[in-house]
């Protein structure tokens, strides 16, 4: 396993029997109860800082625990999750010490290089936002009046919904550019498109492709202490939506499955408008979050279905189980605190070690929760969120700590 955050993943692969070593950046506690052996980026200790992800988060880092890894383990493949989307130099070497089971590095870059992605899905009439790579203000303001505000703008390179903004007019646009980016890196001004942030998670292979699920994105929910407006803070899995639309969606996956030549486990990033139209932000050509909530829902083993479409290309057949909805919540601190003893909730994965400190904005914990309806399995979460908040003790010295 080999990303950001892997607990779910690595559940995914023990349950299919499989023996599982990690390479991760957080070092949840519950991760180290999955794996035979595992390294992390970040090395959690009472008293100490946990840090902050935007700053300390290096992808060249998972390359040197790989290898260190494979100085004491011998690994038949990686599987990838959520992290290193744009980091293809790093993922190629990683490759060459132990094969990714899962879309080739070439892949990889391909859906991850913005602007021919969105021309390709132009080319193939698939509907997407309007995108453009812009280098100084003077032409984010030009491509950005040829788009129409309002527009996005977002970093090239990233994860989470960290950084993207968005802009009315002109004078909206310069007061985001001047606190929050600089043209050293890509920046994308994109059309903004209004409606339901949603994904559809999906297995392919041989130019094939089967639908997984439709899932709600829950972006920017400020009461689970995310501050970043577009940021991740979990998913709803089923989206519940009309057939037509649903039959759209599935459409798209099967376009995108046969045209980049996609393989294995694999999700699609859409905002669906009032009017039931999906338009395509980003593919993401690995394990997603929404893991343990198709799990859960469907009844099926995500690795284990992985594993066949890639080597033997068999895809799954999807049966839902009846009325069931499964919500997975990111909680983030509020304010700097000291991380409880979070044992005692059963529903409360990706586990940080009781006594750390962790920074203000960066991720507690996740809470996975199921329900007989959207809003039963989502209002479950928001409670537990709240519960752990009360646990948590505030931490006011000094970050160096």
């Amino acid at each position: 396993m080999l990303g950001l955050d892997v607990v779910a993943l690595a559940t995914s692969a023990k349950k299919a029997d499989y023996q599982v070593y990690a390479v991760d950046y957080f070092g949840d506690r519950d991760l180290t109860h999955i794996c035979k052996e595992n390294y992390s980026i970040l090395k959690q200790r009472p008293g100490k800082t946990c840090g902050r992800l935007s700053r300390d988060f290096r992808p060249t880092f998972f390359l040197k625990l790989v290898r260190k890894l494979l100085k004491r383990r011998s690994m038949d493949g990686v599987l990838l999750s959520s992290g290193l989307d744009d980091s293809t130099d790093v993922l190629s070497e990683i490759n060459d010490l132990v094969p990714i089971l899962g879309n080739s590095v070439k892949v990889i870059a391909e859906v991850r290089d913005k602007i021919e992605f969105f021309r390709r899905l132009e080319r193939s009439n698939i509907a997407c936002p309007r995108t453009a790579i812009v280098r100084d203000i003077s032409e984010m303001r030009r491509r950005s009046k040829d788009i129409g505000y309002p527009i996005l703008i977002k970093p090239a390179e990233g994860f989470g919904g960290a950084g993207i903004r968005k802009a009315r007019n002109f004078q909206e646009l310069k007061k985001v550019y001047k606190h929050f980016y600089s043209f050293e890196n890509k920046v994308l001004v994109q059309e903004y498109i209004p409606g339901t942030p949603a994904s559809v998670s999906f297995m392919s292979c041989n130019g094939r492709a089967v639908t997984l699920s439709l899932n709600e994105q829950l972006l920017g929910i400020r009461e689970l202490g995310q501050t970043e407006p577009f940021g991740y803070c979990g998913n709803i899995v089923p989206l519940k939506i009309d057939e037509v639309t649903m039959k759209k969606c599935v459409v798209i996956v099967e376009n995108l499955a046969l045209h980049f030549n996609l393989v294995g486990s694999n999700g699609v990033d859409l905002v669906i408008t009032e009017e039931g139209i999906p338009y395509v932000v980003e593919v993401n050509p690995r394990f997603q979050g929404t893991l343990e909530c198709i799990e859960r829902v469907f009844g099926i083993n995500i690795v284990d279905t992985h594993v066949k479409a890639c080597l033997r290309g068999i895809l799954p057949q999807i049966r839902q189980k009846t009325m069931t909805f499964c919500t997975r919540l990111i909680f983030y601190a509020p304010q700097r605190l000291v991380a409880p003893n979070l044992n005692c909730f059963e529903q409360v994965k990706d586990i940080p070690l009781p006594g750390v400190i962790i920074e203000k904005d960066e991720p507690v914990c996740s809470i996975v929760t199921e329900g007989g309806s959207r809003n039963s399995a989502l209002d479950e979460a928001k409670r537990i969120a709240r519960l752990i908040y009360e646990l948590a003790s505030p931490k006011i010295n000094d970050e160096s700590m």
